[in-house]
């Protein structure tokens, strides 16, 4: 009789991140907010709703070949506050880090606003403050506080 293995596996990444205490059931809005839809040919593993000590059930997102920007890390960190970001390269995590969140989120989420000077055709950066239960718009105050991945400048 032979061994059951039991055990989820999925390959290391040789150069690339892993994004892993996503809370569960966040990672396609993960992959949302990092622009990535399946057309682009990026090789992505995603572990959804697994078991975590720490959070009961996490996701895992791993993207080979990329490296998150921080505007994409702050954005991450509002879905996601517990999310650790390791950087792999030759298949060693050489960086690993917390996210946080930040004051503000510059030129990543557009305003639902439609007279806001953000959708005027003005050269001007979206800006947000980051509140405890959503964002606020720098120009217009209009506040942001359901699905954040709906706003993400594309």
């Amino acid at each position: 009789m032979t061994d059951i293995d039991t055990e989820l596996r999925v390959s290391k990444i040789q150069n690339g991140t892993v994004i892993d205490h996503v809370t569960g059931g966040e990672a396609l809005h993960v992959l949302s907010i990092i622009g990535i839809d399946g057309s682009g040919g990026e090789t992505v593993s995603v572990g959804i709703n697994v078991p975590s000590d720490r959070l009961g059930r996490k996701d895992i997102v791993k993207v080979e070949g990329r490296e998150l920007s921080q505007s994409e890390v702050d954005v991450l960190s509002l879905i996601a506050p517990d999310a650790t970001i390791n950087i792999i390269r030759e298949y060693e995590v050489t960086e690993k880090q917390c996210v946080e969140r930040p004051e503000e989120v510059t030129g990543v989420l557009e305003c639902p606003n439609p007279n806001c000077i953000t959708n005027a055709g003005e050269p001007v950066d979206t800006r947000f403050e980051v509140l405890s239960d959503g964002v606020r718009c720098e120009y217009c105050d209009t506040i942001i506080r359901e699905d954040l991945t709906e706003h993400i400048k594309s």
